[in-house]
């Protein structure tokens, strides 16, 4: 159990960490308006929306490290698996990043997190399978 904790806390680290050095705006590419003005590309608020979602996933990495109970641990693996979830759905369905495949945020940015999400989920069933059973009765 705390071998997937740990996984899961470090993909929690990597999932806020590598949007910032991936998203098209790190690379100098920003969308010019017609009046001048330069804006952010939604790939980077993909990038800002996971490493909100990314600081919760460490909590429950942190927690899953901690817990010893199996309805606990069941808990917690339940809540990753969901947040491995939102992970996946950030840069496919929810905002999504830049449309021209040649963007560093398509080549980069989407598989790396749709690994990492992919990664979580994996874990945190385990962690759910894990710790599936009866706990025991105190009398």
């Amino acid at each position: 159990m705390k071998v997937v904790a740990v996984a899961v806390m470090i993909l929690a680290l990597l999932i806020g960490i590598v949007p910032m050095f991936t998203d098209c705006e790190s690379h100098g590419r920003m969308l010019t308006l017609a009046d001048g003005r330069q804006i952010s590309m939604k790939c980077h608020w993909t990038g800002v929306a996971e490493l909100a979602v990314s600081v919760p996933l460490l909590v429950v990495g942190g927690l899953m490290f901690f817990s010893r109970r199996r309805e606990s641990g069941r808990t917690l693996g339940t809540v990753g698996t969901s947040l491995g979830a939102m992970v996946l759905l950030l840069p496919t369905a929810l905002i999504g990043v830049c449309m021209s495949p040649d963007m560093p945020c398509v080549s980069l940015m989407k598989p790396a997190l749709l690994l990492m999400g992919a990664l979580v989920v994996v874990a945190s069933l385990g962690a759910v399978a894990f710790n599936w059973g009866q706990e025991k009765q105190v009398a």
